[in-house]
């Protein structure tokens, strides 16, 4: 089983930077997927940004250039930068750690202001 604890969510005014951190605890692989989705009031979960352990990532187009995906050097973290924030950025934003099996973090809530 593996654990996934968030932190870093809050409010913040349109144009500002929050930074999520996660950290996974329990049975860690050596190969494994780390990641961000959210889920906007009234809409799916859906992707963020995910980053392998070699360190190769992918974005939603809607973050590209704003938003920054990192791993710790440990391995068993994962980062989101996230800067130039928008309104429609507001969502919970859950960790997401993938092997052989999804394992989801409990969400963390992020809202943007105008």
């Amino acid at each position: 089983q593996v654990q996934l604890v968030e932190s870093g969510g809050g409010l913040v005014q349109a144009g500002g930077s929050l930074r999520l951190s996660c950290a996974a605890s329990g049975s860690i692989r050596s190969i494994n997927i780390m990641g961000w989705y959210r889920q906007a009031p009234g809409k799916q979960r859906d992707l963020v940004a995910v980053i392998s352990i070699g360190g190769s990532t992918n974005y939603a187009d809607s973050v590209k250039g704003r938003f920054t995906i990192s791993r710790g050097n440990a391995g068993n973290t994962v980062n989101l930068q996230m800067d130039s924030l928008k309104p429609e950025d507001t969502a919970v934003y859950y960790c997401y750690y993938r092997s052989f099996v999804d394992y989801w973090g409990q969400g963390t809530q992020v809202t943007v202001s105008s």
